[in-house]
């Protein structure tokens, strides 16, 4: 808990990315879904390439780190980001919520596979608390995979799940840490921005500018400099300070951060079934990251 950038760094994902749900569901009412992740990465990626040149940091990465940088940016931006701004396009932002949910799961189970994490029944049971509480949050939302014209965007929750824990896992496998996230950031920026924006091209049927609105604009703009540049450069300082599954557990802490943001500005009422959620997530989180060594460590330190 001394660690106060890493604290800042937790607390930015946490609450940046408990908004990101409904802001793309703003941004794609009006503006086709792969020009919203597009335009949104790309402006990022200038953003980073300005404060790059300001510090006088901007250089040449070197293929191999290229490499990496291009693989987590796949997997990251192009794939999880991306999917599930395709996947708001039809799916509701509680649904939406619910499903990436399961990504906390999903990377427990990968780093226990691969021997990044040893498998106990209490980081598991602590990770089922969690999506418990999820499901008491939107019990009423589990209809909507009843209906058909929901599944599509269901598939491509599952698989933004599938590159989201992919990236995690694989940034942490290979303890990929440099001096110089700012300029990883803008690689991956940058290529996943030119990608999103061919991929906006050439599958979207309408997507004629002036139908956009200042809400969806401003909406993207949101994502850009909050949703993408702070929140990905907190979310890259984390995993270097702590387990995937750790900087994982956050997609919880985001759901009941996007509720509680709806009761604040909305004037949503919070019920019981909240609270119970609520109990549920911060108890299974306490769980999976409780650990006794460390009170002894600190009794022999003291």
């Amino acid at each position: 808990m001394k660690d106060y950038k890493l604290i800042f760094a937790v607390l930015t994902v946490a609450i940046v990315w408990g908004t990101t749900f409904l802001a793309i569901r703003v941004a794609v009412e009006t503006i086709p879904a792969w020009f919203v992740a597009g335009i949104r990465q790309f402006l990022a990626a200038i953003i980073m390439l300005l404060i790059l040149l300001y510090r006088k940091e901007f250089k040449w990465i070197g293929w191999k780190n290229l490499g990496y940088q291009l693989i987590f940016s796949t997997l990251m931006l192009i794939v999880a980001n991306g999917m599930t701004t395709v996947a708001e396009e039809d799916v509701t932002s509680s649904l939406t919520s619910l499903i990436s949910a399961c990504s906390p799961i999903v990377v427990f189970l990968g780093s226990v596979a691969i021997g990044l994490q040893k498998f106990t029944f209490r980081a598991f049971f602590g990770v089922l608390m969690c999506f418990s509480g999820i499901l008491f949050i939107f019990w009423d939302g589990l209809s909507d995979m009843a209906n058909p014209d929901y599944r599509l965007g269901i598939i491509y929750l599952f698989i933004a799940i599938g590159g989201w824990a992919s990236g995690t896992i694989f940034t942490k496998k290979l303890n990929i840490q440099s001096r110089n996230i700012s300029l990883n950031l803008f690689y991956q920026f940058a290529f996943a921005g030119i990608v999103q924006l061919c991929f906006a091209f050439l599958f979207s049927e309408d997507y004629h500018f002036g139908n956009w609105s200042i809400k969806s604009i401003s909406a993207m703009l949101y994502l850009a400099i909050f949703g993408s540049v702070s929140a990905f450069f907190a979310f890259h300082y984390a995993l270097t300070k702590i387990s995937p599954v750790q900087v994982s557990i956050l997609a919880y802490v985001n759901t009941v951060i996007s509720i509680f943001l709806s009761w604040l500005i909305l004037d949503e009422i919070i019920s019981a079934k909240f609270i119970v959620a609520a109990v549920l997530i911060i108890a299974g989180v306490f769980i999976i990251n409780y650990n006794p060594e460390l009170f002894k460590r600190q009794r022999i330190e003291s």
